[in-house]
């Protein structure tokens, strides 16, 4: 295996999704992380619910500037050519489809694209957040995740027991195990990681699987 975190792994895959000229959002936790692994030479424009576009490397410890934070509160830097606006031009941004990628959490996700990543029952939140915006507005949608619970259990599940975030709205998943993509019979077993068996995969799936041509050992 290699020596980074599988969060680590995990966020540096993802970035392998941007495009040049995208304009993307990055969802609280893990996903933020992507903004560190932008492809050097690669022009894509993070955007943000609090009213940012033009969102920058993380900031050093030490370097951080209190005023500039993301929708998860966590302080960032800007690019030179950033502009701010107000939460409704975000959101409008968002759901009039000018988002081309989001990359978010989440707890669950099963084999027809459903998502899990707002709530769990019997639990305080502090709201749901932009994510059922984006999981609706934005033109692709990649979620990022731990393959398995801390007990061993599948996250991605036949089908989702947790308040959905939205229905049939993910096109490809990417864990510390594997990516895959929703196809209308199930998950399509794309790539695993580097050390990660195709078999291994299947044992920490409860989803339907379909593995042909799989590239293993990718990231």
């Amino acid at each position: 295996m290699k020596s980074e975190s599988s969060k680590e792994r995990i966020v540096q895959r993802a970035a392998r999704e941007l495009k040049n000229g995208f304009y993307v959002n990055l969802g609280i936790g893990m996903p933020t992380l992507v903004a560190n692994y932008i492809p050097k030479g690669m022009e894509v424009f993070l955007q943000s619910e609090n009213g940012l576009l033009g969102i920058g490397p993380f900031p050093y410890e030490g370097e951080e500037d209190p005023d500039l934070i993301n929708a998860g509160k966590q302080t960032i830097t800007e690019t030179p050519d950033a502009s701010y606006f107000s939460s409704a031009d975000s959101f409008a941004m968002i759901r009039g489809g000018h988002v081309d990628l989001t990359i978010l959490g989440a707890m669950e996700v099963d084999e027809a694209g459903n998502l899990a990543n707002w709530m769990i029952p019997g639990k305080m939140v502090k709201g749901m957040g932009g994510a059922m915006d984006l999981v609706a507005g934005a033109k692709r949608v990649v979620v990022t995740m731990q393959h398995c619970a801390k007990d061993g259990s599948s996250k991605i599940l036949k089908k989702c027991t947790l308040p959905l975030t939205g229905k049939k709205v993910v096109h490809r998943i990417i864990t510390d195990l594997a990516v895959m993509d929703v196809m209308p019979d199930g998950l399509q077993l794309l790539e695993t990681a580097e050390g990660v068996s195709v078999e291994a995969v299947k044992k920490a799936t409860e989803a339907k699987l379909i593995a042909m041509d799989v590239k293993v050992g990718t990231y």
